[in-house]
């Protein structure tokens, strides 16, 4: 079985990549694809189905939308469509919307809440599914702009991992789409001609949003350096903790017990304490 076009061949050899770097999908395993409607959702699903027809081993696919509850959502477009092609699909109903407008002040920022709350969905679904991983449709670009997020915004050096486990070990989060760009997913989903389905959320599409001021700056880094995007997902995966700040990662030897605490504890160490510690070397 051939690919149907280069862009098909090119994007299922990158996941391919990406599910033998990770270890993501096993035989017998059943992957739940968190449909949004989306762009990056509907090519991940038609990824994988392109894949399961060709991988060596056994799994199957079943794909999940989550309704926030937004007024003309067209969940209907996604059932129809996934009817067409053959792909099992449940949608689940949400009041998440109305939620998070009674949870959030004015003027706050939805989109963190609003993963967290779908989030726990998708994981009750999975269990009522019997899905082993749930698979979502995050990029290239999402990888990037989340570790430039967390560095300007939260004082974090971290990103999203292509593999997780949940704290609980009950449920594998995977995305299959760590090396693929939001250009091929936007691209193959418009050959692929599957329909786009808008969230309807008010905040979707606000260029205030911090991530979008990142995906900008990007946009911009990337005119006058074309590779920025794969240096930084390259630099994910080529950590050097010695050339941190993180003290759990390097720890401060010869401390007496009086200073280590006062670091441990955050507090400020007199100069005088660090140095008599130096020179007493």
């Amino acid at each position: 079985m051939s690919y149907r076009t280069p862009l098909e061949a090119r994007l299922a050899k990158k996941t391919t990549k990406a599910i033998t770097d990770f270890g993501m999908i096993e035989d017998g395993d059943r992957i739940m694809v968190g449909l949004s409607g989306g762009k990056d959702s509907w090519a991940l699903l038609q990824t994988l189905d392109v894949l399961r027809q060709r991988a060596p081993i056994d799994f199957t696919i079943v794909s999940v939308n989550v309704d926030s509850g937004y007024k003309d959502y067209k969940h209907d477009v996604i059932a129809e469509t996934c009817r067409a092609r053959g792909w099992e699909l449940r949608i689940e109903h949400t009041t998440i919307g109305e939620v998070m407008d009674d949870i959030l002040d004015a003027g706050d920022t939805p989109c963190a809440l609003c993963a967290r709350l779908r989030r726990g969905v998708l994981y009750r679904l999975a269990k009522e599914v019997g899905a082993t991983k749930i698979a979502l449709g995050h990029h290239l670009d999402d990888f990037a702009e989340t570790l430039l997020l967390n560095i300007f915004f939260a004082g974090a050096l971290k990103a999203m991992p292509a593999r997780l486990v949940s704290d609980d070990g009950a449920h594998v989060v995977i995305r299959p789409f760590v090396y693929v760009t939001e250009a091929e997913a936007r691209a193959y989903c418009k050959e692929a001609e599957l329909p786009v389905i808008g969230c309807c959320c008010p905040a979707c599409g606000d260029l205030s949003l911090q991530r979008q001021r990142i995906k900008r700056l990007i946009m911009d880094l990337e005119r006058e350096h074309p590779h920025i995007k794969a240096s930084m997902l390259k630099a994910m995966g080529n950590v050097m903790p010695r050339h941190l700040l993180d003290r759990r990662l390097n720890p401060v030897a010869d401390l007496t017990p009086a200073v280590a605490a006062r670091l441990e504890a955050d507090e400020p160490v007199p100069f005088g304490s660090l140095l008599q510690i130096q020179t007493s070397r």
